[in-house]
């Protein structure tokens, strides 16, 4: 095999693809990434069993072949090179040269016959995105995802087409963030578990182009993203996602319509008494015409008042003041709504259209005079 494309390229295409290399792996394969100019383009791939990426990379073909190189050594010596044309060639054996102006590099590679191709996934089902969609739907809802893996189905998000809806849920047993966009045309109805990495990885890649699409393919096992000359592979989680419509009923006895920004930055400037690992909880002591944010620590106490416009009963409670600038974080709005029953039931701010939701569950409190 030899190949010639610029080094910016080549770079740009085997960090897309090193996404979906394991760290830890018993089968050193995964390790590599996969060069193949057998087909007539030149791809990259990589594959941990779980997630696979692959994508097209501009260049010429002077020599057809694939070859399997390690992943890491492969893309510290891209990154380094001189910003000039690369060449990289291999022989029988699978040593293979890489090359740009007097810089030269000889390593071992492997056969691409012991690679693990991304599976063959059938396109019958899916729907159409834009990117930037995608991309915004992910970023106002993954930070709700558990960070680990006592309960797998809390580590992905479920999609969940509806006609011409979309709806993307993900919780963390103490919060739940909701997004609903809707989409171009009906489609069938379908529900799937995503693996957060997976959407994680997706939305790094995704260039947030307000004109691209995303082709979105669902099978029983697996989900496909296609954009650009990147293709990305997916297992999905199995098993039945949880059922929040009870949390989610519209039961509320204070309901207050707040400044979005004075809120968010109320609360950050408080955070500043916690320190980390500290769980301290911000109280919202919530009366007709304003509400006074407080936190007390062992660094000291703060306390702000906020003016507000509020309907229903007053109310103190506290909350998690990180799960609280998480969803403020997200909303692109200037005014919010929040919805109350009673100290002990969660908090939902919700929009009128019904394109987000996110409830955070409050914590006991004990208030200090």
């Amino acid at each position: 095999m030899r190949i010639i494309c610029s080094k910016q390229n080549l770079l740009n295409g085997v960090q897309i693809v090193s996404k979906a290399v394991p760290g830890k792996t018993t089968m050193p394969i995964l390790e590599c990434i996969l060069i193949d100019a057998s087909k007539g383009v030149i791809s990259l791939t990589a594959n941990d069993m779980e997630l696979g990426i692959e994508t097209i990379v501009d260049g010429d073909i002077v020599e057809p072949g694939i070859v399997a190189i390690d992943a890491k050594f492969l893309l510290e010596i891209v990154r380094k090179l001189p910003d000039n044309f690369v060449v990289i060639s291999t022989d029988s054996s699978f040593k293979t040269s890489i090359t740009c102006e007097k810089a030269k590099f000889d390593i071992a590679g492997k056969s691409g016959d012991d690679f693990s191709m991304l599976p063959v996934i059938s396109k019958n089902e899916f729907i159409v995105l834009r990117q930037f969609t995608l991309k915004d739907l992910v970023r106002q809802t993954i930070f709700s995802i558990a960070d680990n893996d006592n309960n797998k189905m809390m580590t992905g998000e479920l999609f969940q087409i509806e006609g011409s809806r979309l709806k993307v849920v993900s919780l963390d047993g103490h919060r739940i963030s909701i997004r609903k966009v809707d989409l171009r045309e009906e489609y069938t109805n379908r529900k799937v578990v995503v693996p957060g990495k997976t959407l994680n990885e997706v939305s790094k890649i995704l260039n947030g182009d307000a004109e691209s699409e995303v082709m979105i393919y669902f099978t029983d096992k697996h989900i496909v993203f296609e954009f650009g000359t990147t293709t990305v592979v997916s297992r999905l989680i199995e098993g039945e996602y949880f059922r929040i419509d009870q949390m989610l009923n519209g039961d509320y006895e204070t309901k207050v319509h707040i400044n979005k920004k004075e809120l968010l930055s109320c609360i950050d400037r408080a955070t500043l008494l916690i320190k980390e690992g500290d769980k301290k909880p911000i109280i919202m002591n919530i009366s007709d015409e304003y509400m006074e944010l407080t936190i007390n620590s062992v660094v000291g106490s703060m306390n702000e008042e906020i003016d507000i416009a509020k309907s229903g009963k007053d109310l103190m409670i506290g909350f998690n003041p990180k799960f609280l600038i998480d969803a403020l974080r997200v909303v692109d709005l200037e005014e919010i709504d929040m919805y109350m029953l009673n100290p002990k039931s969660p908090c939902i701010i919700k929009d009128e259209e019904d394109t987000f939701t996110y409830l955070i569950l409050p914590v006991n409190f004990t208030t200090v005079r």
